[in-house]
């Protein structure tokens, strides 16, 4: 089997839609459309957005709202979550979101799943009506979303829209349970290498055993998850790094806020023991000039074999962030 080149697989976007140091809500998401926009014209195949709640850096907690906004301001980029964390809603609530998405934006719309709460234990008692609601029905929450976009469903409960409509799942995940289960139901899987790039072999390898062709896919379906910081040298790549660090730092200490601006040396507010720590959390992560990142996604690509790549990239200055998703575009065009 010949190698896989970067030209050969497609690339994507992964937004948080950050809220910096100094702004609001309201700017983060002009900001995300904003990347949309520049990221279609790019090549980008499609434009992804995470739910996470309370947290004071991320501007993208109605995920399907922002969908919207999104794909709205844009013509041919498909627009989807990455992920709905789906034990924090009622699967026919999901199912009448992405079916009404779906509908005013035919063709362009994905529903990637999550089984983590993405956010803290009471927040997320806040979120769920049912309190037993922890993760571990997922794969029966899964069957019932499913079954709403299903035209011969056999369930009294109909979602209108929804009902019939082809809405693209994918399951999401950072360890081996989602997985063995996308493989197992033969849909796409999304691995979150850009926080968890210890598991990310073992998990795509798990996947890939446990593969059984579906209606959806006849072959594995693959993307992978991975931090990009880019810039004109690998000087300055590293210092606008420096924020995704302060971003991580944050949640190792308990304490997530917005996106910092960069620092000029990240040892002086780190100890030796958070430094290690990051290292293990963003050990795929891929900083420098576009010779680098284009060595270095080569690289990814040659460990993961994956059929296409996500991309998040957490950079404080707005046209920093810009640059980097077209110096990405460029390694995978060129």
């Amino acid at each position: 089997m010949s190698k896989k080149q970067l030209h050969d697989i497609k690339y994507s976007v992964l937004d948080l839609s950050p809220i910096k140091q100094g702004f609001t809500a309201a700017d983060a998401l002009k900001n995300t459309l904003d990347v949309a926009q520049h990221t279609e014209k790019w090549g980008y195949n499609r434009f992804w957005l995470a739910e996470h709640h309370g947290m004071p850096g991320i501007a993208s907690s109605a995920t399907s709202v922002v969908i919207g906004h999104v794909a709205a301001g844009t013509n041919t980029i498909r627009v989807g979550s990455g992920g709905i964390m789906l034990p924090n809603h009622a699967p026919l609530v999901i199912a009448e979101q992405f079916g009404t998405l779906e509908s005013l934006f035919p063709g362009r719309i994905d529903l990637g799943l999550g089984r983590a709460p993405g956010t803290d234990h009471i927040t997320a008692q806040a979120l769920r009506r049912d309190r037993r609601s922890d993760g571990h029905d997922f794969p029966e929450q899964l069957d019932e979303l499913r079954e709403y976009f299903n035209p011969t469903g056999n369930s009294p409960v109909r979602a209108i829209p929804g009902e019939g409509l082809n809405v693209p799942i994918w399951l999401l995940g950072s360890s081996g349970f989602s997985a063995q289960l996308a493989g197992q139901l033969g849909l796409p899987f999304s691995f979150a290498s850009h926080f968890s790039p210890e598991n990310t072999l073992p998990a795509l390898k798990l996947y890939r055993q446990n593969f059984r062709p579906s209606e959806l896919l006849e072959e594995p379906y693959v993307m992978v998850g991975v931090n990009v910081i880019a810039a004109d040298t690998d000087e300055k790549a590293k210092w606008l790094s420096t924020s995704m660090q302060q971003q991580f730092l944050q949640l190792l200490r308990n304490t997530p806020g917005q996106l910092q601006p960069p620092v000029e040396n990240i040892r002086e507010i780190a100890s030796e023991y958070e430094l290690s720590l990051l290292d293990g959390r963003l050990g795929s992560s891929i900083v420098g000039s576009p010779e680098t990142v284009k060595e270095k996604l080569q690289n990814f690509l040659d460990e993961t074999q994956a059929d296409e790549m996500i991309i998040n990239s957490s950079i404080f200055d707005h046209q920093e962030r810009l640059n980097s998703f077209k110096i990405v575009a460029d390694a995978f065009q060129n």
